[in-house]
Order: C-alpha cells, then structure tokens, then sequence
C-alpha cells in the first residue's frame, strides 16, 4: 500500500512539474507600453496570449509622468517596449535605452509630415489621432508581436474610422477649430482642417497674456463657436477663451489616455475618436 501511495505522489509530482512546464511555454510576450494608444493597441494585436502594462494610469496625463523603479525594471526586462521619441515622455525614453527586448517607436517610419508641430516648432508626436497613421502603427506592432493577421484585423478597423472621417468632414462650412493644446495636427493636416492652439505640444505651458489677447479676438474675428480642452488637463485656458470671446466649450479628446470614468464605461480609442468626430461635424457645420 505504501509503495502504491508513494508511487502516486511521484506521479502527480510530475505532472504539476509538467504543468507548470507546459504553461511557461505557453505564455506570450510581455508587453511595456508607454501610454493608453500604444497599450490598446498591443491588447488588440496580441490577443489573451499578451500580457501588456500601460506606464501611465488612468487618469494621469502622460506628458510629464515619472517612473519608479520597479517600473524601469520592467520596461527595461519586457520583451516589447512600445514608446514615442520626440521627448513625448521624456522619463520613459530615457529608460527605453537599456531596454533589453524589442524597442518599437511609433513615430519611427510611418510618413510623418514635416510641418505638423506647435509656433516652437516642436514636432507634433499625437500621430495615434491621424487613422491612417494609426494603422501602420498598428502593423509594427503586428510584427513586433509575430501577430501580422490579429494586426491587419486592427489595421482594417483603423481604416475604416478613416473613410468615416474623411466623409463626415468632407463638406463643412468652417474648417478651422481651437483647441487647448496642439495636439491634433495630424489629424487637421489629414482631413484639410485648420488647428489654433492656446498652448503648444506641452499642455502644461502657458501662453503670454498678449498671445492669450490675440487669440480672443482671433475667435470673435472668425466666428469661432466652440473652443475645445480636454478631460486630462486643466479647461482654465479654454474657458477663459471662450468666455472673453463669447464662445462656448465642449470636449475634443487627445486620446493620450483614459480617464477612470471612461475606462468604467469601456470607452476605447474607437468610441472616443468616432466622439471627436461627432464633436467637429457639429462645430465645424458639416452636411
């Protein structure tokens, strides 16, 4: 009896070692993305077998976020760092160095159009907010993840919010809009829009009382109805804008991350770029 017993725990004992083999072997790649566009993608691309961080919570505006520690070690033992050059964030480039696996930037190789940046003549690194671009990222990520079908998938979507754009913006009666920060130059360069910005790439910085003064009447000049700001960041610009203009506010989405609000109400980057879209059509007058 005893040595049946034994037997058996030595057969289960290898299994449970077996098992424990077998789900190792199993396990997909981990994934370090610097903020919500590049992780949603990831997600999308890779499928369950992925597992994927996003460095920047909800909630946080990803510009200035800093690491900590054991955030560096993971970006920097990840298999797939998926980041942003340009100095988007600089704490996550500067890590992204030692970064041991695959290092994807998404700004590196996809068309980007010289002339699309702020007055500093800082690049505009919001390429996610253009779809066209979108998809390309999207294919480097397939690649990177070894899921080219899973990324054409997403491509595809991405191309389809593209003609939706493309035709919902087609026949406007205004082109240009104001926004809080110059985050969609993209986006107005693809579908021949015009952007006025009261900061520049960097949300945080502030505009000069006399660059503040122009802008006012630059909106009262052109009739401008709406001046747009954004969840992540503080509207006291925008609204003051709008209040010396006598304009009113709505919201136009970066879509550098999710709220907690958003993410409880399983908003993605689709739903929130179809709103954006919503929003011009109704700003701008579109048939």
């Amino acid at each position: 009896m005893r040595i049946v017993l034994a037997i058996g725990a030595a057969l289960l004992a290898l299994a449970a070692v077996a098992g424990c083999g077998g789900s190792s072997a199993a396990a997909g790649p981990t994934v370090v993305a610097a903020f919500y566009p590049l992780a949603y993608a990831a997600e999308q691309v890779g499928g369950p077998r992925v597992s994927v961080t996003n460095l920047t919570p909800p909630g946080a505006e990803p510009h200035d976020i800093e690491l900590t520690a054991r955030e560096v070690a993971d970006l920097q033992r990840a298999d797939v760092v998926l980041y942003l050059s340009h100095g988007f964030q600089p704490a996550v480039q500067d890590a992204v160095r030692d970064a041991q696996g695959t290092k994807v930037d998404a700004l590196a190789g996809i068309g980007i159009r010289t002339g699309v940046g702020d007055e500093a003549g800082r690049p505009d690194p919001h390429v996610w907010l253009d779809p066209h671009l979108y998809a390309q990222i999207a294919r480097r990520i397939g690649t990177a993840l070894g899921e080219p079908r899973r990324a054409k998938a997403l491509a595809a979507r991405a191309t389809v919010l593209d003609h939706a754009y493309r035709k919902g913006l087609a026949q406007c009666a205004r082109r240009t809009f104001v926004t809080s920060h110059a985050a969609f130059g993209y986006l107005a360069a693809r579908y021949g829009l015009r952007q006025i910005a009261i900061t520049g790439i960097d949300p945080e910085s502030e505009p000069s009382p006399k660059s503040l003064a122009h802008l006012t009447q630059l909106v009262r000049r052109e009739h401008i109805s709406t001046v747009f700001f954004e969840r992540l960041v503080s509207p006291k610009l925008a609204q003051t804008v709008a209040r010396e203009a006598g304009a009113k506010t709505a919201v136009l989405d970066p879509i550098e991350g999710l709220t907690a609000d958003e993410q409880r109400q399983g908003a993605t980057y689709f739903s929130l770029m179809r709103q954006n879209l919503r929003e011009l059509r109704t700003v701008l007058g579109c048939r």
